[in-house]
């Protein structure tokens, strides 16, 4: 266990912070998951943008690496055009 005052802190703050990722990285993988599942092309179009948003916002901040966003971006892309 922590004995000083300042690693305490860290250590809460640690924790909050692993929970916000978790739920970003988890909300984005359920947002991308819907997408992928939508029939038709217009209802893509119109959720594509949010999703990219929310990958590049998870890149942003480190929570996935900036490869990783680029291809899951490029596959969705893909997917969308197969519409």
């Amino acid at each position: 266990m922590a004995n000083h005052k300042s690693a305490l802190k860290r250590i809460r703050s640690n924790e909050t912070k692993r929970q916000r990722n978790r739920f970003q990285h988890k909300t984005t993988r359920n947002a991308i998951r819907d997408f992928k599942a939508l029939e038709k092309k217009k209802e893509a179009e119109k959720q594509f943008p949010l999703v990219v948003s929310m990958i590049d916002k998870l890149a942003k901040n480190n929570i996935i690496h900036d490869n990783k966003a680029a291809n899951l971006k490029s596959k969705l892309t893909k997917h969308l055009g197969t519409l």
